[in-house]
């Protein structure tokens, strides 16, 4: 199985464009399955300088509906197969904002209409349930809230007929992929939490150990008692690899380096690794 990351909030080799998102290409057990796809043109452009073909691809699983990790969607249709399921669940449409209802708010979702994909041959798989692509590789679904500690970021919301309301971001989902190493854990962002997330891999796919944790945290803005609780949570995991992307932010990715170690690295834009 190899993990190529294209799309990041840093560069980590030449000539590869840095931008804030986050892209990863999966390739395993005979599929190529691409989790989100930035901000904007950065994957796409970052997959041909890395000698990629995305005609390639098979599948495109959304991690959920942020401008930063669907944006480069239209830049990658025009260049990979149309057939290609794209993976989602059915909230990846909701109006999505970032901020205070009584200020200013941002439209951070999707950055174009359902219509616009499916004129360039999206073809969609809507679901709130896990899909199974092989034998080994499992989107997540909805994930349950199991932690006392994780909590959704409060700053996002959903609007609706009668106005914003806290996004629950049931459309927070990840990528399971089994080994004879144990689970590796592809994140977008974890929005629903890291610890969740992982807790439940383990109950979907009924793998315990957990060899590997790719992507997006959102330990960007956690507390010191989250923080915490998350580090000893993964230290009992025995995790061999920690690739920390995009959502994490460089404090709490320089306490995870601190703790893990040898297990720890940045999985940045133009990262490519063999599990």
């Amino acid at each position: 199985m190899q993990i190529t990351t294209l799309s990041e909030n840093t560069a980590g080799r030449a000539n590869i464009l840095a931008e804030w998102g986050l892209s990863i290409l999966i390739e395993a057990d005979d599929h190529k399955i691409l989790l989100d796809t930035g901000l904007s043109f950065s994957a796409a452009y970052n997959a041909i300088t890395l000698g990629i073909d995305l005609s390639q691809i098979d599948r495109i699983v959304f991690s959920h509906g942020h401008g930063d990790h669907t944006g480069g969607w239209l830049y990658i249709l025009k260049m990979m197969n149309a057939k290609a399921e794209v993976i989602a669940h059915p909230d990846i449409w909701a109006l999505k904002y970032a901020g205070r209802p009584e200020r200013a708010m941002q439209y951070i979702g999707v950055p174009f209409p359902k219509e616009t994909a499916e004129t360039l041959g999206a073809s969609f798989n809507l679901t709130k349930d896990p899909v199974w692509i092989s034998d080994n590789i499992v989107t997540s679904g909805e994930i349950p809230m199991i932690t006392e500690y994780e909590k959704i970021d409060t700053a996002l919301y959903v609007k609706e007929k009668d106005g914003f309301k806290p996004d629950p971001l049931w459309d927070d989902q990840a990528l399971f992929i089994k080994s004879e190493k144990g689970l590796t854990i592809i994140l977008g962002c974890a929005h629903r939490g890291v610890i969740n997330t992982i807790r439940h891999a383990q109950k979907l796919t009924g793998v315990e150990p957990v060899f590997a944790v790719l992507g997006g945290t959102h330990l960007i803005s956690a507390s010191p008692e989250r923080m915490n609780s998350t580090i000893a949570e993964l230290s009992s995991l025995g995790i061999r690899k920690l690739g920390v992307s995009h959502c994490t932010g460089l404090p709490a990715s320089a306490t995870l380096a601190r703790t893990f170690r040898d297990a720890f690295f940045f999985n940045n834009a133009g990262t490519r690794i063999d599990v």
